[in-house]
């Protein structure tokens, strides 16, 4: 496919699950009447960024992957015949806990997982008290729209990740998020556009936007939005979305051009493994 739609979601944490599920029903319906391929919503988009406080209560919102919020996707899915780049809490037993991103094909097929590698442990981001290291290593998907790979998050400050999806294929990577402002403000504006052109693949960052102080009151953090779209070459394909509103940010994107930009940069020609070994030492 030469030219793939995309849409990307940063909305606002309403309080429930179900509504929160129903409302990206409704956003995935609004993608599908814009003519998108693809879509990927926001990290852990069905429930508050829980990670701002340590609580138990939260485990609650973990369920099996596939499990029933795969399920209800993948009928849309095939209904509207759309990729969907899912976020969520996968419970694998009792007390195993993982940052999740299933995938689902255009035709409803349940195509595989990712689970989040890198997990932080910083003020109000203490997510290894809710989840273990990912343990499925950097899996591509083929899909409809072409060879889709997945960081979440704190992924992104670590390029091996971002290296490994390229060499095993990918041509559009989505790395859904829960980013506020402060220490990463900088890193927000430079990591993924260098990821996309030290690869030559298209990067989707959708991201959560406002406060969510309906669930966490004075101790909530402000989400930044502006969820965006990079090209091969490093270059943002339009506009940032809003620094403070709900969007559905829609971006067209020209697949021709990762072959170009290949041809262009020999980066994978021109590597040299046969000296990194000191970057997979422990």
């Amino acid at each position: 496919m030469d030219q793939v739609t995309v849409a990307l979601t940063q909305a606002f944490w309403t309080g429930d699950k179900d509504s929160m599920i129903d409302k990206h029903v409704a956003l995935m319906r609004e993608a599908s009447e814009a003519g998108a391929n693809i879509i990927c919503f926001q990290e852990l988009f069905y429930g508050p960024y829980f990670g701002i406080v340590q609580d138990p209560k939260y485990y609650d919102y973990a369920e099996s992957v596939p499990g029933p919020t795969t399920d209800r996707f993948a009928a849309l899915a095939r209904e509207l015949s759309m990729v969907v780049v899912l976020p969520v809490y996968e419970e694998e037993q009792t007390g195993v806990l993982y940052n999740t991103a299933a995938v689902i094909d255009a035709d409803g097929r349940y195509l595989g997982k990712y689970r989040k590698n890198h997990i932080p442990h910083l003020d109000r981001f203490w997510e290894k008290f809710y989840f273990k290291p990912g343990n499925l290593g950097w899996p591509v998907f083929d899909t409809a729209v072409g060879r889709v790979g997945l960081t979440i998050c704190y992924d992104r400050h670590f390029p091996e990740g971002w290296r490994s999806l390229g060499l095993g294929g990918a041509e559009i990577v989505f790395n859904p998020n829960a980013s506020k402002p402060g220490q990463s403000n900088r890193l927000w504006e430079l990591e993924q556009p260098a990821a996309a052109g030290d690869n030559g693949y298209f990067v989707c960052v959708p991201n959560r936007v406002g406060r969510e102080t309906n669930e966490f009151g004075q101790a909530a953090v402000d989400f930044y939005g502006t969820s965006y779209v990079v090209d091969p070459m490093g270059n943002f394909v339009g506009e940032k979305a809003s620094s403070t509103d709900e969007e559905l940010l829609i971006r067209q994107l020209d697949m021709t051009m990762i072959r170009r930009t290949r041809y262009d940069w020999q980066f994978y020609r021109d590597r040299r493994p046969d000296t990194y070994a000191p970057i997979s030492a422990p």
